[in-house]
């Protein structure tokens, strides 16, 4: 198991609903290949920096 690999967590996607997958999807596909970085502190604030983009993109498809 990859150091941090418990991030990948929350780039998951298939247990949401359609158009919030179209959302969250390529963010998970980005996660993945910023795991094949080399293991240091910059590849932890990329998938932090990454995770928080991918919130505020799904903020804005439920924004009311």
């Amino acid at each position: 198991m990859q150091h941090y690999e418990y991030l990948m967590q929350f780039f998951e996607y298939e247990h949401l609903p359609e158009h919030l997958q179209k959302v969250s999807k390529p963010f998970g596909l980005l996660a993945k290949e910023v795991m094949e970085l080399p293991q240091n502190p910059e590849r932890t604030m990329a998938l932090r920096k990454l995770l928080e983009a991918k919130d505020c993109a799904v903020r804005a498809v439920l924004f009311k």
